[in-house]
């Protein structure tokens, strides 16, 4: 079957979204003073992230890598594309399962629309949903 145009539409958008989740993830862990300073996080932000519990980091992990992979897997056309979206709607579950628990500083509330959210949750669902009917129409092998 021939890759439909979508495709790359599709996997070169949500790879340059994934791409910004994915960095976040990996530089706030490294503790990166050019990331806390870009992203302009409080201090209080920094502490937040630093209390994290490491199954909650690891599941911010899932979520992130997950769906940056999801969507460089979706433009290679393999198959794995589903079960990384897969374990990355898990990851973003698990941590906002932590994130309704835990007391958010208002410096780092501020700094996050009370929209992105359910932006997070549909865009996921979506490739979840779009991977998975392309898999069943033999686009991806």
């Amino acid at each position: 079957m021939t890759t439909p145009w979508h495709l790359w539409v599709v996997g070169v958008v949500t790879l340059l979204w994934n791409m910004i989740g994915a960095a976040d993830f990996i530089f706030s862990n490294l503790r990166s003073p050019f990331w806390f300073e870009a992203m302009q996080y409080p201090p209080e932000g920094i502490s937040y992230l630093d209390a994290f519990p490491f199954w909650a980091r690891i599941a911010w992990g899932m979520g992130t890598i997950g769906a940056f992979l999801g969507s460089l897997l979706l433009l290679l056309r393999s198959r794995l594309a589903v079960i990384a979206f897969a374990l990355s709607l898990v990851g973003i579950l698990l941590t906002t399962i932590y994130e309704a628990g835990a007391v958010m500083p208002p410096e780092l509330e501020a700094m996050q629309p009370a929209w992105f959210p359910i932006l997070l949750w549909s865009v996921a669902v979506f490739l979840l949903i779009y991977s998975w009917s392309l898999r069943r129409k033999g686009v991806l092998r």
